[in-house]
């Protein structure tokens, strides 16, 4: 079993997204770009270096719902006849993503300004059409085994960066790709989504991710593939450097809390004084992200004013 690694361009900050080849049949993408003219020839040039025709594909690996990963499904399939796989926390995702009033409802809970929320949503949905047309998936669980001529690749739920969100890992030589749940040079968002299993419960994106982390840690992995950037060789020292990172953006978050509390839009204005744009909506995600942390640590306490959380420190 082969894995060969395409770069396709992005619109997005983050820079090209890698996606994989796994070279056995059935010939597997995972990943796969998102739904623009450059990233389609991108990925074609890539596949054609390779010796392989998009029309060759048999399957689509998706390892989470957003649109630099998932945006050319549909046409692939489209061209190829391919199968789509992808955990069943993604499905309200891609069957409804021009959809933002559950979003709504949780930037309202996080206390952001109404003509920001809207100005957010004005943002996604220019950024929709990259999610390109629907598409209809089978559903993988963790723990499941995704075989081919000769070997298989286990799917590992990874919750985190989005509740969905799934690694692959080769057996028998721990060789993991896991997308954007490790990328090496940067620490991926905690973002803002609601609890798939509960629509009234925010998704505890931090502590989930940091249970994936810890599991991968676990797998002591020997080479990873990452989503974007470079492959990771050392992931001890690098989920070592996570950990700290987080732990000291937590206490910065607690430190900037006034005694009267705050909400997570106020927080995030604190922490990053100089975010516009998606960075802004970014902002919110992290700050949010690290007060429903510190709530489950019960190192705050949450409160609701009409619709709007608050957080302060215990006792204050």
């Amino acid at each position: 079993m082969q894995i060969h690694k395409i770069i396709v361009p992005t619109p997005f900050y983050v820079g090209p997204v890698n996606v994989y080849l796994v070279r056995n049949d059935p010939l597997t993408l995972i990943d796969v770009g998102p739904n623009t003219e450059e990233a389609y020839i991108a990925l074609q040039d890539g596949l054609s270096k390779l010796g392989v025709r998009l029309e060759e594909i048999k399957r689509i690996i998706v390892s989470h719902a957003h649109e630099d990963h998932y945006g050319l499904a549909w046409r692939v399939q489209e061209v190829s006849g391919a199968e789509i796989l992808m955990h069943s926390w993604e499905e309200k995702k891609v069957l409804n993503n021009q959809d933002y009033s559950e979003h709504k409802k949780l930037l309202n809970r996080a206390g952001v300004p109404k003509e920001i929320i809207e100005r957010f949503e004005q943002g996604y949905l220019r950024f929709s059409p990259l999610a390109g047309n629907k598409i209809y998936f089978n559903a993988v669980k963790d723990g499941e085994d995704i075989v081919f001529e000769n070997g298989s690749l286990k799917v590992l739920h990874t919750p985190g960066h989005t509740p969905g969100s799934i690694c692959l890992l080769r057996e028998s030589n721990r060789e993991l790709i896991a997308a954007d749940t490790v990328i090496k040079h940067i620490s991926p968002n905690p973002m803002l989504h609601v609890d798939p299993l509960d629509s009234h419960r925010r998704f505890p994106s931090l502590s989930e991710y940091l249970c994936s982390v810890a599991r991968i840690k676990e797998i002591a992995p020997t080479f990873i593939h990452s989503g974007h950037g470079n492959p990771i060789l050392d992931y001890g020292e690098h989920f070592h450097r996570l950990v700290m990172r987080t732990q000291e953006r937590q206490m910065k978050v607690i430190s900037l809390l006034p005694k009267r509390g705050a909400t997570a839009w106020e927080i995030s204005g604190l922490l990053f004084p100089n975010a516009e744009g998606v960075h802004r909506y970014l902002a919110v995600s992290e700050a949010q992200a690290h007060l429903d942390m510190s709530v489950v640590d019960e190192r705050l306490i949450m409160e609701k004013q009409d619709e709007t959380e608050y957080f302060r420190l215990k006792g204050s």
